[in-house]
């Protein structure tokens, strides 16, 4: 079975990075509480909570052992794999997520978020580069305002308009329409 999940929780262990092949891995479990309103005592009740292995991968790993601390909030989504376990003295079933993101829930505090070097960022010819690197990396049009052209002629001349889009869906979009 493999669903994909999202989990609000808390990190109930310290991440611990592994590097096997030099794949880098991190891993730690997360606690998710079920709480409800009992009307009839006017309190909020706990009915339990679910235990999941959460395991990172690459540069997610990276990330979320550098960021990640045992007692944090986190609203985390991944794949929900669940498979039974018998080790002939006792058997149980194992709920494992294997993270596509994680972060921290603001609800309980604030965080500061640090984006990558663009220089550390994998080039989509690299062998195992990410396919989400962000736009900077592909488009230096993305850049930091100084960055891009800022000379006279980059003011005065208007962007040139699209020649796929016909002259009566231009108009309706509000856009200059060259006759």
């Amino acid at each position: 079975m493999s669903d994909t999940i999202t989990i609000v929780g808390i990190i109930g262990t310290d991440p611990e990075r592994k590097s096997p092949n030099g794949l880098p891995i991190t891993t730690f479990r997360v606690a998710s509480p079920q709480r409800r309103f009992d009307r009839a005592t006017g309190a909020w009740t706990d009915s339990g909570t679910n235990w999941y292995t959460v395991s990172a991968y690459r540069r997610l790993a990276e990330h979320a052992f550098a960021s990640l601390r045992k007692k944090d909030r986190v609203i985390l989504t991944g794949r929900l794999r669940i498979r039974s376990w018998d080790t002939g003295e006792s058997k149980g079933t194992a709920m494992e997520i294997d993270l596509e993101a994680i972060g921290h829930d603001l609800f309980w505090g604030t965080s500061v978020f640090t984006r990558d070097a663009p220089a550390a960022v994998a080039s989509p010819s690299e062998p195992g580069a990410d396919a989400w690197a962000p736009a900077e990396a592909a488009d230096p049009a993305w850049g930091s305002p100084a960055q891009q052209s800022t000379g006279a002629d980059a003011l005065t001349s208007p962007a040139p308009a699209p020649t796929d889009v016909p002259p009566a869906q231009l108009a309706l979009a509000g856009a200059e329409v060259p006759f």
